[in-house]
């Protein structure tokens, strides 16, 4: 065999057997060929088809016996993070809502945080992002449009004009509506406001929870400005600050009574049906940082400066009933409880956060407690916890039952808001009584808006003629 290879190999004489040859198919028939298998292995006849995608579970679908996973019993694993997220969602009757206004460095936001003393529940239900750095926020239960009952919070900032937000709505854009216009730069002017609104930034407000449509405002203009909600307008501007106007406050009980403080170191008391002419000064040490009356003695209020005093006042009297050397720098938050009577609270720039006692008319401090918040810039109190308070600093927010202190549960105990005036009680014993050119009146005889728009339409008239005499030219 190996010599016939060879042969083979090297084409000897030896006698080869031939075999005759298959026709080779030309090269463009094969190619052809293997052209077509391939479309038809993968179906690229059919590639520019849409085909219906079926699902992994189709072949199964008909395994289910209970049209949802809560009715079988042997899925005991339920959606509860849902179930939380929903709960969580839901305003309860139980439940506080609170207004934040934080600042980031690449925004603004309006945090909305529910507070549910029962459960001890805190978390931020909602945010909004907010145009412009805000100044002060005022909360109201007006609905403008509607005239009735709503969820509102208006909202200052260092523009002159004031938004107002429905809170039940999530994840809007823009404000329901805007009080006041903005003024160009060029044409504001110091000490004024317009017939639109201010002129200059919206430092405080203060909603009228007797005349439910009144917004005051407080502005750098050094003017106050009281707004009639149903129309959206200005009605009234109040000039009789020299310095820009900081911090403002309604009466609880007297529709007409608003109270304010100023840069120009003064507090003064208008009676808003004729602002311009009844209205009582007193002159104090700083600058005025907040203001607020107290609703367990309704001719008192408490006045904080830039020096660290508390001032505590009888607005029938000249003088002061006395003064606290509260902090070692400004006293920025002010603060009566909702119930217990006495209770006061003050934050500072001094990072001190003070709970007093002021019943009888000597000051106690029972608490002094550094928060480890910075700077404390405000403080608000819970209408329905006596002890709870919010405190927002430089750096954090907190949300405090104070009670958490021996001291404070100590002081306090067995002392409730049993005298404490609410709407339905008469809060004075005589029917008015003389504070200056100004008087205060039992609720039963509070003007309502009517009469403020009366005596705002009795002014106009009074400016029209003073504006008759001037001669000409005069501006």
């Amino acid at each position: 065999m190996e010599g016939d290879a060879d042969l083979i190999a090297t084409g000897g004489k030896k006698k080869i057997k031939k075999k005759k040859r298959k026709e080779e198919p030309e090269k463009d028939d094969v190619e052809e060929e293997d052209v077509d298998d391939i479309i038809a292995e993968y179906g690229l006849e059919n590639y520019d088809e849409d085909e219906e995608v079926s699902s992994p579970w189709d072949g199964i679908a008909g395994l289910t016996y209970y049209a949802s996973n809560d009715d079988d019993p042997y899925i005991t694993l339920k959606d509860e993070q849902d179930d939380s997220d929903n709960e969580d969602f839901t305003i309860k009757p139980t439940d506080n809502l609170l207004a934040v206004a934080r600042v980031q460095q690449d925004c603004t936001l309006l945090e909305i945080h529910v507070y549910n003393e029962e459960e001890a529940n805190f978390y931020c239900h909602h945010d909004i992002i907010l145009p412009s750095f805000p100044l002060a926020l005022e909360w109201l239960n007006y609905d403008p449009g509607e005239q009735q009952t709503g969820n509102m919070l208006a909202v200052s900032s260092m523009e002159p004009t004031i938004d107002l937000w429905d809170l039940d709505v999530i994840d809007c854009l823009e404000p329901t509506f805007t009080l006041g216009t903005k003024v160009k730069k060029s044409k504001k002017k110091k000490n004024s406001a317009t017939a639109a609104g201010h002129t200059d930034a919206v430092l405080d407000l203060s909603w009228n929870k007797e005349a439910r449509n009144v917004l005051a405002s407080g502005s750098a203009d050094f003017t106050i400005g009281l707004w009639d909600l149903s129309q959206g307008t200005m009605v009234t501007s109040i000039r009789q600050h020299k310095e820009k106007v900081q911090t403002l406050e309604w009466h609880p009980f007297e529709a007409q009574s608003l109270l304010s403080g100023s840069f120009d170191q003064t507090v003064k008391v208008y009676d808003c049906r004729c602002p311009n002419d009844t209205h009582k000064t007193w002159q104090l040490k700083g600058e005025i940082e907040r203001v607020t009356w107290n609703h367990f003695s309704p001719f008192h209020y408490l006045a904080s400066t830039d020096q660290g005093f508390v001032y505590y006042v009888d607005a029938r009297m000249d003088k002061p009933v006395f003064t606290l050397s509260a902090h070692d720098k400004a006293v920025t938050g002010l603060r009566l409880s909702s119930q217990v009577p006495g209770l006061l609270v003050t934050s500072s720039a001094d990072k001190a956060f003070k709970v007093w006692d002021i019943e009888n008319n000597k000051p106690e401090c029972i608490l002094d407690k550094q928060l480890g918040m910075g700077e404390l810039q405000c403080v608000a109190d819970n209408p329905d916890a006596a002890f709870v308070f919010a405190i927002g600093g430089e750096s954090a927010l907190k949300v405090w039952d104070i009670r958490e202190s021996a001291a404070v549960r100590k002081h306090f105990e067995g002392r409730n808001g049993s005298n404490l005036v609410n709407g339905a009680e008469v809060p004075m014993d005589v029917d008015a009584v003389s504070m200056g050119s100004l008087s205060l009146q039992p609720k039963d005889s509070q003007p309502q808006s009517k009469d403020l728009d009366k005596c705002q339409t009795e002014e106009k008239k009074k400016k029209k003629k003073k504006k008759k005499k001037k001669p000409m030219g005069t501006q």
